[in-house]
């Protein structure tokens, strides 16, 4: 089991930046990809980008792509994911999570899984708000 732990989000004006951190513990050489999610208040859990942790290859979601970046520290054990250009529409809980192996279906984000169900692993949360 890994242990995970996001800092980094907090209030910023659109058009500002922010970088999330997810600082990993426990069996780390569990994971196999490595995701940030979001999630905004009455709507579903969005994939917002992936690492594949050994390769690097990185996927993002079309609504942040060209905009936010996810990368990895494998000596510190840490995940970022560096957001430029914030729109209100970013506002959500994002959390960062761990998948143990291959996505089962395939998909535009193959090795890694776009869909939240398949990540074993999961951070408490930061809260990202982007006023207009």
């Amino acid at each position: 089991q890994v242990q995970l732990v996001e800092s980094g989000g907090g209030s910023v004006q659109a058009g500002g930046s922010l970088t999330l951190s997810c600082a990993a513990s426990g069996y780390t050489a569990s994971r196999f990809c490595m995701g940030w999610f979001r999630q905004a208040p009455g709507q579903e859990r969005e994939g917002v980008a992936a690492i594949y942790s050994i390769g690097g290859s990185t996927y993002y979601s079309g609504s942040v792509r060209g905009r936010f970046t996810i990368s990895q520290d494998n000596a510190k054990n840490t995940m970022y994911l560096q957001m430029n250009n914030l729109l209100p529409e970013d506002t959500a809980m994002y959390y960062c999570a761990a998948a143990p192996s291959p996505a089962s279906f395939g998909g535009s984000w193959y090795p890694c899984a776009r869909e939240g169900s398949e990540y074993t692993d999961w951070g408490q949360g930061t809260q990202v708000t982007v006023s207009s």
